[in-house]
């Protein structure tokens, strides 16, 4: 149980976190990405630009601030899924509550999208951070699949659900009047995973394609 000055140092350091990321944020939409340092955020957020570098490793991580909390949770929900209930499943479980929780016109949430859409670095940055789902994703299909289907159809499995929830937020990316509408975003990424689940399916019914091994030299 944390103690007064525990929990006081905490939330000192969450206000803190904040103001970096609201500093940031407003510079990056003010400035643009790439013309705004580390001491212009430290300086908008009046710290010193070492005390930036204890929250966040480098500006990008600033703009998907978010990232670790979602995969955390995600990784989570894979690894303690019940048994015989499947990586898809579980995936499926993990964005509809997730969705349930999201506010289409957080400021925060509009602005991440528009400065990343509009930066090629950080374009770059959200796919190095979406390998790491998909290699979770992977991870958890080669569970499933089992040892005899081999090393390339898991990764197949969760390179393609990977493709298909980002085609679906870039679909939807400008569209945000539609989601706080009558359409129900879990109805496309059903269809989305209902072409996994048959693709998976597929494969169980054929053997798996040999792999080559690379002669020693």
């Amino acid at each position: 149980m944390a103690t007064g000055t525990e929990g006081l140092r905490e939330r000192k350091k969450q206000r803190t976190r904040e103001a970096i990321i609201d500093a940031a944020l407003r510079l990056f939409t003010e400035r643009g990405f790439e013309h705004t340092t580390v001491a212009d955020i430290a300086a908008a957020a009046d710290i010193a630009p070492r005390t930036f570098f204890g929250y966040f490793p480098t500006k990008e991580d600033v703009v998907f601030h978010d990232f670790e909390a979602t995969f955390g949770s995600l990784d989570e929900r894979l690894r303690s899924r019940a048994p015989g209930e499947s990586a898809i499943d579980a995936m499926r479980d993990w964005i509809a509550s997730m969705l349930a929780q999201t506010d289409f016109n957080d400021p925060r949430e509009l602005c991440q999208r528009r400065i990343t859409r509009s930066t090629p670095a950080l374009l770059e940055h959200e796919r190095t951070l979406m390998a790491r789902f998909e290699a979770a994703l992977g991870e958890a299909v080669a569970q499933d699949l089992g040892a005899d289907q081999g090393p390339l159809r898991p990764r197949m499995v969760a390179s393609a659900a990977t493709a298909a929830l980002a085609m679906l937020e870039a679909f939807y990316d400008d569209k945000v009047e539609l989601l706080n509408g009558e359409l129900d975003p879990m109805a496309m990424v059903d269809e989305a995973l209902t072409f996994l689940k048959g693709g998976i399916e597929a494969l169980r019914e054929r053997p798996p394609a040999p792999v080559p091994v690379r002669s020693p030299t």
